[in-house]
């Protein structure tokens, strides 16, 4: 069980017993008590789980990279079959694509102006149209009843009817868009190399970005932190969040330009293809690469798996290769070859052994036995959902939208205690208040003490000087009986000096 339950441990845990403030202890020791019953109850789940992801299996002398798409769909069930089917669609190629979260919807966006919405899986076109404009990239926002086309010169949001619902023209020649799904923001680079994010829930343009490295046409995501990794002419991958107007990393991966690049579903690992001919795996933990592999062209697309799986398209051919991150691999899982046609975008199908290749002559699917997820968390992304419960988890993802700010590099540092940080926070706070104590003081210092007339005491002293109150008053008659008194006693005094004792008695 300590195996299962470490599968699902994000971080180190906080050290509750170093923090000296005891209401904030206790609401740490309650959160750290929480995340661990979490992390136990998904490690019961996971045991229980139905079905386990399958790999093909050669015998003998054989090779599962000769096995053809013609030989997998005649040895699968009909339902499976179904799912490896062509699409010829020439007249307006090549063509972009795009899944939505749960696997069900197609999007496919023709170079011509063609844009088309398909329930593949049951083969029902819901909606095509045509925009009368160049189409560079089509993405989905949150769910299939609406959908972004980046075109010749803005960017428009359509909904499932193909009716335009916004035109956003911060977004000047968009080349490439992408969609932050826990954060509702949209983004979009093109020719002017900005980076730019806008947040489809309330309009906002959350932040434009200067790259500084020129046009580009690669930016992907990684889904386990949503900073924004972008591929440049002069090799470089830099890697943004909305929160910062300079690359969180610079990453030197190719000799040439890249090409293309994805992030696996965890976040440890890159794929990196590039001029040179090369495709890298890279650790985005300590930023080296595991792996190196030469392609007999440079490659146009790549594309990871839930079940690390990387598919990666050149010229007209397409490569899987099963764990590319760990031991070398001396031959690739499966391919296949596409005649004629120029291989534009390779995406791997969520919770489906499938692969979609869009191409010069419209879109291909074939099937990638192992790729998928087979065991989906409903409340995440729900491949058999019904309108009522997309409307909910529409209404839910809203309600836990995460803000911008909260994109960066480790995730798990959100909510932990930065024991350095506020020392130093505690130092900065002694320093300041020692200065204005210090200030405080030299003011008083300085200040022009008041002498004489002018001083606070003789200020007060002549105000008391009019106010005649019952003990001053009798103060003062005591003090006039008094000198009368020493006034009469003194006269008598004089005249007896002057008559006599003897006549005294006469007066």
């Amino acid at each position: 069980m300590s195996s299962k339950v470490k599968k699902f441990r994000r971080g180190q845990r906080v050290p509750v017993k170093s923090v000296k403030d005891k209401k904030l202890k206790a609401k740490l020791a309650k959160v750290e008590k929480t995340i661990e019953e979490t992390e136990i109850l998904n490690a019961m789940n996971d045991i229980a789980l139905p079905e386990e992801a399958g790999f093909l299996e050669a015998e003998g002398r054989e090779k599962t990279y000769k096995y053809t798409q013609d030989e997998i769909k005649q040895n699968v069930d009909e339902q499976s079959a179904s799912k490896i089917f062509d699409l010829d669609l020439d007249a307006f190629g090549p063509y972009s694509m795009d899944f939505t979260r749960n696997g069900r919807y197609l999007l496919l966006g023709g170079e011509k102006g063609h844009v088309a919405l398909m329930d593949w899986s049951r083969h029902h076109l819901v909606k095509e149209f045509n925009v009368q404009d160049r189409v560079r990239d089509v993405h989905f926002l949150h769910n299939e009843t609406m959908f972004a086309v980046a075109q010749k010169k803005y960017v428009y949001i359509y909904d499932k009817q193909g009716v335009e619902l916004h035109a956003l023209k911060h977004h000047l020649d968009p080349l490439a868009l992408d969609f932050l799904s826990f954060h509702f923001l949209l983004t979009s680079i093109g020719e002017t190399g900005m980076l730019k994010y806008q947040d489809v829930s309330t309009g906002q343009v959350v932040a434009e970005l200067k790259t500084k490295l020129g046009r580009t046409k690669v930016m992907r995501h990684n889904p386990y932190n949503a900073v924004m990794h972008v591929g440049h002419a002069n090799g470089v991958v830099t890697m943004w969040s909305p929160n910062m107007t300079t690359p969180l990393v610079k990453m030197m991966c190719h000799k040439g330009p890249i090409t293309s690049l994805a992030v696996r579903k965890d976040g440890h690992q890159m794929a990196t293809t590039g001029l040179d001919g090369q495709m890298k795996i890279w650790d985005l933990r300590n930023y080296k690469v595991l792996q190196e592999y030469f392609t007999t062209s440079p490659a146009c697309s790549v594309d990871f798996a839930q079940k690390d799986v990387v598919a990666v398209g050149f010229n007209s051919h397409v490569q899987l290769w099963q764990s590319p991150g760990g031991s070398k691999q001396n031959a690739p899982y499966l391919t296949h070859r596409l005649p004629g046609k120029q291989v534009g975008k390779v995406r791997f199908c969520p919770y489906e052994d499938v692969l979609g290749i869009s191409h010069s002559r419209g879109y291909s699917s074939i099937m990638v036995p192992g790729s998928g997820e087979p065991n989906f968390d409903a409340f995440e992304a729900n491949p058999f959902q019904n309108k009522k419960q997309r409307q909910e988890a529409e209404v839910r993802g809203l309600l836990e939208k995460l803000r911008p700010e909260m994109i960066v590099l480790d995730p798990t540092e959100i909510g932990g205690v930065n024991e350095e940080k506020g020392k130093i926070v505690q130092q900065q706070e002694d320093a300041k208040r020692a200065e204005k104590m210090a200030e405080k003081k030299a003011k008083l210092d300085a200040r022009k003490r008041m002498r004489g007339r002018s001083g606070s005491k003789k200020r007060y002293l002549r105000k008391q000087q009019g106010i005649v109150d019952e003990k001053k008053q009798k103060i003062l008659e005591e003090r006039e009986e008094r000198e009368k008194k020493e006034k009469e006693e003194k006269r008598k005094k004089m005249l007896g000096d002057q008559h006599g004792a003897a006549l005294s008695r006469f007066i």
